[in-house]
């Protein structure tokens, strides 16, 4: 994962503008379009996900590929080729790309050997129990670390002949993934071009790509072009929020309206392969997406914007939305990642990526009803919010004093002599006012935070008499309430007494007090 380095907004000179304007324009009005439809363009297009390894109490290989089943995900990428989590996928209808990391490129681009080895025990040793799909020889290789760039293409090579002996190379497809700063002059779409300096490399591959039908591999990520061009990218363009037409990107060139910047990055990709006369190879998507969190200089990785990017992503996909420049073809996505790598080092939005923390809790429920029935955490009508294990009790007791002052939480069942109040601990209590709120604002995207020390969970914490607020369960009291309604027949009423005389108890002016000590200091969500 790497950041665009090049500025979104800079300008070609007079000539290459005018040459790649013309070429750009006859892609968009000829038949090139159609050729890249007819060869690669049939396969519905899906979204995937990334599963890192910095993560700290990592899933095991069994609970990771049933929790996968539980979100309906069908494709996943790997970072190298995992033998235990390779077993696991054996006969499950997921598809996986295997990767192979950046530090064997030297041993498998000198040994036709070592490459045939390394297709014996990673792919052959698996395939078809387990659906491998593709391979990514190396993570952004041209970009971070140059030196292996020759070796790259003779890796790939070799991996491919290697396919081709077991018989396995029109099943499993192999290419590269790139970063998006292999390309400059990115906006407008219509002038982009490849960084001239790799292109004795960057040809053959896409030579490579367009014989074999493999398709280019891009990490694109939006975040880090609106975070390098604040002012020149609007922020609603970069999370695929509806647009006025004003607002609307526009190529000068080809005067096509982009609606998003990942649209636009996908079309620069297009054009940066049509003027090195390559037309028919498809792009993949191998990482897209948005932190959830971030530190001081990170001040849009937040879990609003996490949630609306990936959500909006998500459905931009499944909806076979395509590009303004290539309305028949929809690039899937993989989006980056499954989990928070915690292990990972600072920025803070380098450890908060994730969809779900390690424990498989999801950070934020992504909103995307109506695209099918993938990543399930969408459709659940029941989640929590309780503390985090591992905060210490200052720190909680600080959120505590939020959510039930200035955040307008029900506190009224953890004082003392409640059914909440026991066990009499801050993470407890924390936890039921927590949920008090996160219920009250409707389970919205960002309610359950408190400055990171809280989390969703879909298992109901409920315990004993103590039933949280976003239970189903029913406590004794509503039992009781319940029953004396039916005797009575004055259902309205009880039910309002029953709820309404458990409000704060005589507790407002105590809440009010510290309502204006929270306020005073500024304790914010």
């Amino acid at each position: 994962m790497k950041k665009w380095s090049s500025s979104f907004s800079s300008m070609a000179d007079s000539k290459r503008f005018l040459l790649v304007f013309l070429i750009c324009t006859v892609l968009s009005e000829s038949g090139i379009v159609a050729e890249v439809k007819q060869t690669q363009g049939r396969a519905e297009p899906f979204v995937g996900v990334n599963i890192g390894t910095d993560v700290s109490n990592r899933l095991s290989p069994a609970d990771l590929v049933a929790f996968l089943k539980l979100q309906n995900i069908g494709h996943v990428r790997l970072y190298d080729a995992d033998s235990d989590i390779l077993k696991a996928l054996a006969r499950t209808k997921i598809r996986v790309i295997v990767s192979v990391p950046n530090n064997q490129l030297l041993a498998i681009g000198s040994s036709n050997v070592t490459a045939a080895t390394w297709i014996g025990r990673n792919v052959v040793a698996y395939y078809p129990q387990t659906l491998i799909s593709a391979i990514a020889v190396g993570d952004e290789v041209l970009t971070t670390v140059s030196s292996s760039a020759p070796l790259l293409l003779p890796a790939i090579e070799a991996l491919y002949s290697a396919l081709v002996a077991a018989n396995l190379h029109t099943e499993i497809k192999i290419s590269t993934p790139h970063a998006a700063s292999i390309i400059l002059d990115p906006f407008p779409p219509s002038q982009a071009f490849f960084n001239q300096t790799l292109n004795p490399i960057i040809l053959p591959l896409l030579q490579f790509l367009s014989k074999t039908g493999s398709p280019l591999m891009m990490n694109l990520y939006p975040y880090y072009v609106f975070m390098q061009n604040k002012g020149v990218v609007p922020l609603d363009n970069s999370l695929f929020k509806p647009l006025t037409p004003s607002k609307e990107m526009v190529d000068p060139n080809t005067l096509l309206h982009y609606t998003n910047v990942l649209d636009a990055m996908i079309d620069s990709v297009y054009c940066s392969m049509k003027n090195l006369n390559v037309t028919d190879v498809m792009v993949l998507v191998t990482e897209s997406g948005w932190p959830s969190r971030g530190d001081s200089k990170e001040p849009y990785a937040t879990i609003d914007n996490a949630d609306t990017y990936n959500s909006n992503l998500i459905k931009h996909v499944l909806d076979h939305s395509g590009t303004p420049l290539h309305p028949e073809l929809t690039s899937s996505v993989y989006i980056y990642e499954l989990f928070n790598e915690d292990l990972r080092s600072p920025p803070v939005s380098e450890a908060n990526w994730g969809l779900f923390h390690g424990n498989s809790t999801p950070v934020y429920l992504l909103h995307v009803s109506g695209s099918g029935t993938f990543l399930a955490n969408d459709t659940t009508n029941q989640t929590f919010c309780i503390a985090m294990d591992g905060v210490d009790a200052r720190t909680l007791q600080a959120a505590l004093d939020w959510a039930c002052g200035p955040g307008r939480a029900n506190c009224s069942e953890i004082q003392p002599g409640e059914g909440c109040y026991q066990p009499n601990n801050v993470k407890n209590h924390a936890s039921y006012a927590f949920d008090s709120y996160y219920q009250k604002e409707g389970r919205g995207s960002g309610s359950c935070d408190f400055k990171g020390v809280a989390m969703i969970t879909t298992t109901d914490p409920s315990h004993g008499s103590c039933i949280f607020p976003g239970s189903k369960k029913i406590s004794n009291k509503t039992k009781e309430a319940i029953n004396g309604t039916e005797a009575s027949g004055a259902a309205e009423k009880l039910r309002l007494v029953t709820v309404g005389s458990q409000i704060n108890k005589g507790s407002h002016i105590f809440w009010a007090f510290v309502a204006f000590f929270v306020v005073h200091y500024s304790f914010l969500l």
